[in-house]
């Protein structure tokens, strides 16, 4: 880091020690409970859409399909559409979405209808993304500069503690709740309505700050320049672009191991299916535990250095472990099971260490915050399908499971020479001072 300028940092109360800006805090409350509403399908929709529409899951995968699609054209245009709105407008029409299309989507269903269920589901995937990183868009535009990573860490707090950690265990209680089995998930689905709307009112009426009404893009730029100036920036400014590979490589293994590993551990480690999902839940636990660490460790050591290290290296060496130690440990015991899951743990630990992306990419782009923060987002979608593109082509290519490992931690050594250009000028507060850094 190379000091650049010194100036007195302004005091600080208790949350914005935390990275957390006042004046948002029921946002980062409401995107919780909103996220907990969009996922408490999400450990099982694809059995019930099997069950009640009667077709094969191959048919059903289709509308997951469709749906993330929307999922990753609405984390494109919900910076863009914030850069010309403002965020708090994106956010209320994120909700509108997302609440009108899960209403169409359970009628569609009651009536048995898999073209109507494919076409209400894959439009409410605009919903989530809109609603969340349109705020996420907020944090940026509201955040101290030196608590930037910070915010975003929280940021992602509230995200993945919604989706899918808190969601699921809404699950477990709702469906036995509504009568168990199929009308049980139904009746999780109705409910997680209620916890959508409530998670919008608490941002709505909790969050006042004037800058989420107003346009972030500048005045002389028409619609049409600000819709398509986060892939135009990417063309004009390569550094955007590299850090939007960044970010698609970031969480792609995780998506892809989603694919690889539940047959792994339940049926060739006979752990069984119970113990896979426990896995998982501790995985994302123990991330969600570690996003704001993460955010603030970049804030003080710099946020290209967290990504390089922790982030990138750290995540190859996770996934590698994770990969591993259920091998090499007895089939079905529980201390090997023990170790197994301690070693995603790692793996989701570290996966943190990408926070700091998301500070990164709008000080690429200081002038275009919502454009960077569309390509940012843009990526988060896209992960999904980078990872289960790459299980894909290695293995219709006749490559292994294991092969499918090494071919994300190549990505992670992309990720690593790609990130060695992405440093930026960093506000950095030292013994009361703030100091002006590339890092």
């Amino acid at each position: 880091m190379t000091p650049q300028s010194t100036t007195d940092a302004p005091s600080e109360g208790r949350l914005q020690r935390l990275g957390i800006p006042p004046v948002l805090r029921w946002g980062f409350v409401g995107v919780l409970v909103f996220m907990t509403g969009n996922g408490v399908e999400s450990n099982f929709l694809t059995p019930h859409l099997v069950d009640v529409l009667g077709r094969p899951e191959s048919a059903v995968a289709s509308i997951i399909t469709y749906y993330s699609l929307c999922v990753l054209v609405g984390s494109y245009v919900s910076g863009a559409l914030s850069d010309l709105f403002g965020p708090r407008r994106v956010m209320a029409l994120g909700f509108v979405v997302w609440v009108v299309f899960e209403v169409l989507f359970l009628l569609a269903l009651q009536a048995e209808s898999f073209p109507l269920a494919a076409a209400a589901y894959a439009v409410r995937g605009f919903g989530f993304p809109l609603f969340a990183f349109a705020f996420l868009v907020w944090v940026n535009i509201t955040t101290r500069p030196e608590r930037n990573g910070a915010a975003v860490g929280w940021f992602y707090v509230a995200f993945t503690g919604g989706l899918p950690t808190l969601g699921s265990l809404f699950a477990v209680g709702a469906i036995p709740l509504f009568g168990g089995g199929t009308p049980g998930e139904t009746g999780a689905m109705v409910a997680s309505i209620g916890l959508v709307v409530i998670g919008f009112l608490i941002a709505w009426l909790g969050v006042r700050d004037p800058r989420g009404n107003q346009r972030i893009a500048p005045a002389e730029e028409s619609a049409a320049q600000v819709l398509t100036s986060g892939v135009r920036l990417a063309f004009r400014q390569p550094k955007v672009g590299m850090g939007f590979l960044v970010r698609l490589i970031n969480t792609a293994p995780e998506f892809g191991m989603f694919i690889v590993l539940p047959a792994v551990i339940a049926t060739e480690r006979g752990w069984g299916q119970s113990r896979w999902l426990v896995m998982t839940v501790c995985v994302y636990a123990t991330n969600i535990l570690v996003n704001a660490m993460f955010g603030a460790i970049g804030d003080k050591i710099g946020w290209q250095r967290t990504v390089q290290w922790f982030g990138i290296v750290g995540s190859a060496c996770g996934l590698v472990l994770w990969w591993y130690v259920p091998q090499l440990v007895p089939a079905g015991s529980t201390w090997g099971y023990v170790l197994s899951v301690l070693a995603g743990c790692v793996f989701g630990m570290l996966l943190a260490g990408f926070v700091p992306m998301g500070a990164i990419m709008p000080a690429l782009a200081p002038d275009h915050k919502g454009a960077a923060m569309a390509m940012y987002t843009t990526a988060a979608g896209g992960a999904t399908f980078l990872g289960s593109a790459v299980v894909w082509v290695v293995l219709q290519l006749g490559g292994s499971n294991q092969a499918v490992v090494w071919s994300f931690v190549g990505l992670y050594a992309v990720a690593f020479v790609l990130v060695q250009f992405l440093r930026v000028p960093q506000v950095r507060a030292t013994h009361g001072k703030l100091e002006t850094v590339t890092a």
